[in-house]
């Protein structure tokens, strides 16, 4: 799985089994007891969260969400999508929020002056400093990921441990 070559913050990635969804929750829930001092394995529904325990946790630390669709031949396809620390990934929304509406505000006063043929210089200012913010944004969360990039590895291959029985030679694909 390749990480440091895209643009995806939330690497996602698609994989059918020749397992059924009881044997993939079967497990799920072996693997559970066998690395719950490294790992925490939530199951509920169609639904695998695999997180870094508290101790091992780092702001960047990701979690793989795991979701089992049983198709109607009674394989199973798997959807997993990694993603940042929930708490993380709240602020930078709000960050987001905040940046967007900084800039739509004072881009209408920029409109708002230009039609009052005052300066609109301050309001350009501001409005241009909200997308250099942005960028800084993008590229904090971007290091953030490269930084996390051994633990989601780690995930990938307890994800890996969960679907190997019968299943050793077929790779997930990555996609965004």
């Amino acid at each position: 799985m390749e990480l440091d070559n895209n643009v995806v913050l939330r690497p996602r990635f698609h994989k059918d089994v020749d397992l059924t969804f009881s044997e993939i929750i079967a497990n799920a829930t072996k693997i559970k007891e066998e690395v719950k001092e490294d790992y925490r394995v939530k199951i509920s529904d169609h639904h695998i969260f695999l997180f870094i325990i508290l101790a091992k946790r780092r702001y960047y630390s990701p979690h793989l969400h795991i979701q089992v669709i049983e198709k109607e031949d009674k394989t199973v396809h798997l959807k997993g999508l990694f993603g940042p620390d929930q708490t993380v990934w709240t602020f930078f929304m709000f960050l987001h929020f905040i940046v967007a509406g900084i800039f739509l505000v004072f881009g209408m006063f920029a409109i708002s002056d230009g039609m009052l043929k005052t300066s609109v210089t301050k309001d350009l200012i501001i409005s241009g400093l909200m997308v250099v913010i942005w960028f800084l944004l993008y590229f904090i969360a971007k290091q953030i990921r490269y930084n996390g990039r051994h633990q989601i590895m780690e995930l990938m291959r307890l994800f890996l441990r969960i679907v190997e029985h019968e299943e050793g030679n077929k790779k997930a694909e990555v996609t965004s």
